[in-house]
């Protein structure tokens, strides 16, 4: 894995007129000429759900959708920021007195992520002003990490803007963690795939201490991305966050049950290095300490030996303080398992059997059933655009991202992509879906792309 900094390109080696449009659009706006620009992927993810924040490592890939940003630094420490989507307004702020609004994730917000953390970072007494101009192709609130890509591509032009650099791993750390923010309890999945995805390979995502390795996925399948049209912006409501609460309070209660020191356990990984046992006994010992029930912040503050206030000031997060239920046993069971699986799909992929799309398609799918089951962060949509897709002639198909909304991927056999992507458009999108199916970027074909990048004019 390259430790390097993300790499610099001349405009002349890329296709030129996406980068003139918004080139043109940037002298329109702001009366001057962009400096350089910035591109971050969005991301699928392949398998592996819920898990990174638990410690556990992922199988994502970049994808060719991307936030674009056309930079100009200022001498005066003013930030204004337009999006070429008429959507989103316009922002302005000083860079000396940034504030994120976690009440309203409106989208400059994730920008102003990404800056905070290169500021805080370096530093910066007097950061450096700019005008910013966004473009994006990445479906919003659609499960592909347009909000993530955002923050990276933010953090990035900060880093030009200011004359500093840093290592793709960095950077991707970083930008994990400034993302918390917005009040998002996120795990780093996403910015690192945005910096370290290479072209034609998919990447195993693991932590402590953050590395990719290759995936090379099967010859023969083509993976496909459906939208289910309902849209999920994980900042905006608890769903997410409460599914971190769950996993670290079901981690607190297995930590105790096995005499580990459950106050320094945050995530369930942590349990599993703790007992120096495999994901399959890690499944054992849930189904023994948790039970079916969902808890109540009284029962667990017993199990823990400490008061429901200090439970709630102590671990939980700010929008999961009135949580009254937690569903603990099911959403261990999820990660660990879910964990398993990426394994399982890594080494199916590395000694590629004749069997593979058959052995890959199953794991995608008993990831959905997972996700749907245990972690309950699918939805109605979801699992009938699942169920469409399989029907179709998938071998493999899963809800992608957060969830709740978002997208599917599903697993291909080429010779059947034809009639793949007509069945689909004909039962879930044609009826009364019309529009959908026209609209570029609601059922698509991707191939693993590049990471993050600069473009200078030449």
């Amino acid at each position: 894995m390259a430790s390097d900094s993300p790499p610099t390109i001349s405009m002349q080696l890329v296709e030129e007129p996406r980068l003139q449009k918004l080139k043109k659009a940037f002298i329109s706006k702001f009366k001057s000429t962009p400096k350089f620009y910035a591109r971050a992927p969005g991301r699928v993810n392949l398998i592996g759900e819920h898990i990174d924040y638990c410690g556990y490592a992922v199988l994502p890939m970049a994808i060719e959708q991307d936030i674009l940003i056309a930079a100009e630094p200022l001498s005066i420490p003013d930030i204004n920021l337009a999006n070429t989507n008429p959507l989103y307004s316009d922002f302005s702020t000083n860079a000396n007195n940034v504030q994120i609004n976690q009440a309203k994730p409106l989208w400059h917000n994730y920008f102003l992520c990404g800056f905070k953390g290169i500021e805080k970072r370096f530093g910066l007494e007097s950061p450096c002003g700019m005008n910013c101009l966004v473009e994006g192709t990445v479906p919003p609130s659609s499960g592909l990490s347009s909000s993530s890509a955002l923050v990276c591509c933010a953090g990035l032009v900060t880093l030009r803007a200011n004359g500093k650099t840093l290592p793709k791993v960095e950077l991707a750390e970083l930008c994990s963690k400034s993302e918390r923010y917005i009040g998002t309890e996120g795990g780093g999945m996403d910015q690192s795939i945005c910096f370290l995805a290479e072209k034609g390979t998919a990447k195993l995502i693991e932590f402590n201490p953050l590395r990719a390795t290759d995936v090379r996925l099967p010859k023969g399948a083509a993976f496909v991305i459906a939208n289910s049209g309902v849209a999920m912006n994980k900042a905006a409501t608890s769903h997410f966050n409460i599914r971190v609460m769950e996993c670290r309070l079901a981690t607190k209660l297995l930590a105790k049950s096995r005499g580990l020191d459950w106050k320094a356990a945050e995530k369930l990984q942590d349990v599993q290095v703790g007992l120096k046992v495999s994901l399959e006994d890690m499944l054992r010992v849930v189904e023994e300490v948790l039970h079916l029930e969902p808890y109540s912040i009284e029962e667990i503050g017993q199990n823990l030996g400490i008061s429901p206030k200090q439970l709630r000031t102590e671990v939980l997060s700010q929008n999961t303080q009135e949580v009254t239920a937690f569903r603990l046993h099911q959403r261990a069971k999820h990660v660990y398992s879910e964990a398993a699986r990426v394994l399982d799909f890594k080494k199916i992929c590395v000694e590629a059997p004749e069997d593979a799309l058959r052995l890959l398609g199953d794991l995608m799918n008993r990831s959905h059933a997972s996700c749907r089951d245990f972690y309950e962060c699918s939805c109605p949509e979801l699992d009938q655009l699942v169920d469409i897709c399989l029907q179709s002639g998938a071998v493999g198909s899963r809800l992608t991202g957060a969830g709740w909304g978002g997208c599917t991927v599903s697993m291909v056999p080429e010779d059947k992509l034809e009639g793949f992507l007509a069945g689909v458009r004909e039962a879930y999108y044609q009826n009364n879906r019309q529009r959908w199916a026209q609209e570029e970027g609601i059922l698509f074909a991707t191939s693993p792309g590049g990471g993050a990048a600069i473009f200078l004019e030449a």
